[in-house]
């Protein structure tokens, strides 16, 4: 989803993914489920280490994939409490009662996270989209960030100057399977050619430097990374929203005790204003990008 304090001021003044979780923005299937269903109102009164029936006794266990990337985590390092997804996790584990010293990180591949069945985790945070779909097989926490869309494409393609979203039907984009990327390019810019869809993040990269695909398409956040770090040499042409929104949720087992806690946390982060400065720290741009329409 950066190796040095320059590029973390990139992040904030332009903005992972290298292997990037693209896959941050999953698949918008529909449904007639919602994935607010799971969120009843909690108290953090009732929230404490010794009343959450945690994997483990006394400590919190979050997911997350590996390799994790600017500007979510840095230096593929969860456990150091720095990027915006480590911080925020951090933070809930907090409002929840957990030390830093009571937490504890586990590996959880993107695609596996939101399968149905039990968990090994409390709770994933790896820019995971809540859709109805996946909210029939896992719950969510209620949303901590909205993100956009963005195209990315070389500083010499065809469409790097493309001014609409009209403008970019005759591309061919690389995206990653199982993701709302996918699903912007499939129907909100619909091109002429069938996206290259591709397993992984990193095969997705290689794809747009070896220019196999004209452009490729991933959130806001991300595109400005690897604009700045990954790939030099290229530009983000634009950006625009996801089909039906794109918020990221912490993804739950179907039915945890533990969803009401970590939803009721997550909204005093957002009420406090927290939540707020960790995205201000380590994800907001200074604007720049343009709107496509």
């Amino acid at each position: 989803m950066s190796k040095s304090r320059m590029l973390k001021f990139l992040l904030l003044a332009c903005a992972i993914v290298a292997a990037f979780a693209i896959a941050a923005c999953g698949s918008s299937d529909s449904s007639d489920s919602t994935a607010a269903d799971s969120t009843a109102a909690t108290s953090l009164a009732d929230c404490t280490p010794d009343t959450l029936d945690t994997v483990k006794s006394g400590t919190l266990t979050i997911g997350t994939d590996k390799p994790a990337y600017p500007p979510y985590f840095e230096d593929n390092d969860p456990t150091n409490g720095k990027g915006f997804e480590s911080a925020t996790a951090y933070a809930i584990a907090d409002q929840l009662g957990f030390s830093q010293d009571q937490v504890e990180w586990t590996v959880v591949p993107f695609n596996s996270s939101y399968a149905p069945g039990p968990k090994d985790f409390d709770f994933d945070i790896n820019q995971i989209s809540i859709t109805p779909k996946r909210a029939q097989q896992v719950d969510f926490s209620s949303p901590y960030y909205t993100a956009d869309q963005a195209v990315v494409a070389l500083n010499d393609s065809d469409y790097a100057d493309a001014a609409s979203l009209e403008d970019l039907k005759g591309a061919t984009f690389g995206v990653q399977i199982g993701t709302t990327s996918l699903d912007a390019v499939n129907e909100v810019i619909q091109p002429d050619n069938d996206p290259r869809v591709f397993q992984n993040s990193n095969d997705v990269v290689s794809a747009l430097k070896q220019r196999q695909v004209d452009a490729v398409v991933v959130d806001t956040p991300t595109a400005l990374y690897l604009t700045a770090a990954q790939v030099p040499d290229g530009t983000i042409v634009g950006e625009f929203p996801a089909p039906g929104g794109d918020e990221w949720g912490a993804l739950l087992a179907k039915d945890s005790s533990l969803t009401g806690c970590v939803s009721a946390a997550v909204d005093e982060l957002k009420s406090s204003g927290e939540l707020d400065k960790i995205q201000q720290q380590w994800i907001n741009s200074a604007g720049g990008v343009k709107e496509l329409q």
